[in-house]
């Protein structure tokens, strides 16, 4: 029977022992660091402001443009692979389609929604394997950069819903086709339609993004960090790194909601990254805050360098996967 993610109640299901505590933090590859607890957060839309950023960031359009062009010209550090796959993971509702659809929509010049998002926090709208391959706009329409995102189910609250362990490292793997529809009764195996029985390195995936809503983070049920932690552990086992977005920032403090760019300033966010590094079991270093498209009809600046910074943070860490892989 294939483990189910769940993050209600503990269910009939127990995680496997991962070997350490939920508070004890890793690396992007699994390896253990050091990490405090993560104190409690503010209350949300607090106006609490530090005086200094406590991550640099420059807000100007030719950081922009830096960024677009720098993730436009990406290739991938092997002479084998020609395209970046990036899985996203995240329970249901946590922006994993949002964000593909804000990443998509930075590089069209206009607000589009190119992968479908759903309105439930808890049924997962998306049920199949989709990859997103990002485009420009324009003169450079056909020419698709190198990165390419996965949608899959969302992690369900219970045992009958949501992805199953099992499936999300076949996708990680390479064995599940493209267009594969997610079910309950019937996982990834050698009897699934278009199964990759010997994946290559251009299948499989690259790097994981685990996808955390930044306005529920405190709200998680703890047995829902050590699935993840589970997760992360058997990820790294094959080599693949790992990061995370906590997304809807804007819903976190007020001073957000009116200013993108006061991010590094807000304590109120500060408390939630590390709120979901204890989730994760990972350092705040791997993680990155991202507003997505979601009313807007226009593009904003602020959004945008934001968004594309999370690209290029990922692109890294793509990276570190393909130079582990040649030593």
């Amino acid at each position: 029977m294939n483990q189910r993610f769940s993050f209600g109640s503990s269910g009939n299901v127990k995680p496997e022992p991962l070997g350490a505590a939920a508070a004890v933090s890793t690396n992007a590859a699994g390896k253990p660091e050091d990490v405090t607890a993560a104190p409690p957060l503010f209350t949300l839309g607090a106006l609490s402001l530090l005086e200094k950023d406590w991550r640099n960031m420059e807000w100007r359009e030719d950081v922009r443009q830096t960024l677009t062009e720098s993730i436009r010209s990406f290739k991938p550090a092997s002479e084998t692979v020609t395209e970046a796959r990036v899985l996203l993971v995240g329970p249901v509702g946590a922006g994993k389609s949002s964000f593909i659809s804000s990443v998509q929509s930075v590089f069209s010049g206009r607000v589009i929604n190119r992968a479908m998002v759903g309105s439930s926090s808890s049924a997962s709208f998306t049920k199949k394997l989709r990859s997103y391959n990002i485009r420009g706009a324009g003169e450079t329409a056909d020419e698709p950069t190198a990165l390419v995102l996965c949608d899959v189910m969302g992690v369900g609250e219970g045992e009958s819903t949501g992805l199953t362990l099992h499936d999300a490292l076949s996708v990680v793997k390479g064995h599940a086709p493209e267009g594969h529809q997610f079910s309950p009764e019937q996982s990834i195996g050698a009897e699934t339609v278009g199964f990759v029985r010997k994946p290559s390195i251009n299948d499989k995936v690259h790097c994981v993004v685990f996808v955390i809503d930044g306005s529920k983070v405190s709200s998680y049920a703890k047995s829902f960090g050590a699935t993840f932690q589970q997760l992360r552990e058997h990820i790294s086992n094959l080599g693949v790194h790992q990061v995370a977005l906590l997304t809807h920032v804007d819903q976190v403090c007020n001073s957000t909601k009116n200013d993108i760019s006061k991010v590094y300033k807000s304590r109120a966010i500060q408390q939630a990254m590390a709120k979901a590094a204890e989730l994760l079991g990972m350092a705040t270093s791997y993680i990155v805050p991202v507003k997505n498209y979601s009313s807007e009809l226009d593009l904003d600046e602020n959004t945008d360098i934001l968004l594309l910074k999370a690209v290029d943070h990922i692109l890294q860490y793509v990276n570190l996967y393909f130079q582990d892989s040649s030593d």
